[in-house]
C-alpha cells in the first residue's frame, strides 16, 4: 500500500512539474499561471480528497494536498482568481489555512476522523 501511494505522489508530482514547465514554455502571449504553496489542515484521504476538491474553483488548474506535509500545490489563473479565494473556499469546506480559519460550522460538519482540531477530535 505505501508503495502504491509513493506511485501516486510521485505521479501527482511529476505531473504537477510537466505542466508548470509546459506552461512556463507556452510563453508571454499565452494566458498567465501562478503557482502557490501553503498549508491547509486535514487528516486523511477523505480531507484529501475534500481539500482538494474544494481548492479547483474557477481558475484553478490543479491542487495537490499532501496529508504528510500539511501543504497545498496550486496552479491557478490569476486573471480567473487569486490565492486569497483558494483559501477562502477551502476553508468554506472546513479545513483551516495558513490564511484562513474555517468556521466553527464548517469544522464541524466534518467527519469524525476529520476533525483535526486540539481537543475537538473524536475517536
Amino acid at each position: 500500500i505505501n508503495t502504491m501511494k509513493s506511485l501516486k505522489r510521485a505521479s501527482i508530482l511529476l505531473t504537477f512539474i510537466f505542466f508548470s514547465l509546459s506552461l512556463l514554455a507556452n510563453g508571454a502571449d499565452k494566458k498567465k499561471v501562478a503557482s502557490t504553496e501553503f498549508t491547509v489542515s486535514g487528516i486523511c484521504g477523505m480531507c484529501e480528497k475534500r481539500i482538494e476538491k474544494a481548492a479547483l474553483i474557477k481558475g484553478v488548474r490543479l491542487a495537490d494536498w499532501d496529508k504528510e506535509t500539511q501543504k497545498i500545490k496550486v496552479i491557478y489563473s490569476p486573471e480567473k482568481t487569486d490565492e486569497n479565494a483558494i483559501h477562502q473556499a477551502i476553508a468554506k469546506v472546513g479545513h483551516d489555512t495558513g490564511k484562513v480559519k474555517a468556521t466553527d460550522e464548517a469544522y464541524l460538519n466534518l467527519h469524525d476522523c476529520c476533525k483535526y482540531r486540539e481537543g475537538q477530535k473524536i475517536h
